[in-house]
């Protein structure tokens, strides 16, 4: 069964240290790639919530922040099981984009085709 709009979803790590709340705003329709040079390494499909739409429930201490670049994204992993769990997009900084691998019930393949972002020639990246 797929989330439903802006209800409660727990998104969790692998490990179980860190789990999030967040309301899907436009539910799974959000669903994307992008192909910066982060991005394509991390592999995952991310999902947009609202700023206000993320909670960490458990495992603050756990997550590690990592920026690069323009240092506008801000992107988080747990510290103990290495799993992006979300960021704050440099595209749209009053949102994060969440791992829908992360989220319960969910499993991205069943999201295909996921559209790509063209986050290469992103214009904060532009001198």
């Amino acid at each position: 069964m797929l989330p439903e709009i802006d209800t409660p979803h727990r998104l969790t790590c692998h490990c179980g240290a860190v789990e999030l709340q967040v309301r899907l705003s436009d539910g799974l329709a959000t669903a994307r790639r992008c192909d910066c040079s982060f991005c394509r390494r991390r592999g995952a499909v991310a999902i947009s919530v609202p700023l206000a739409g993320l909670l960490i429930a458990r495992g603050a201490e756990s997550l590690a922040l990592y920026q690069f670049g323009s240092h506008t994204a801000k992107h988080w992993f747990c510290k103990t099981c290495g799993i992006y769990t979300h960021h704050q997009r440099r595209s749209n900084p009053n949102e994060y984009g969440v791992n829908a691998g992360c989220l319960d019930g969910v499993n991205p393949r069943d999201l295909d085709p996921v559209p790509w972002v063209d986050g290469v020639n992103h214009p904060s990246d532009r001198g």
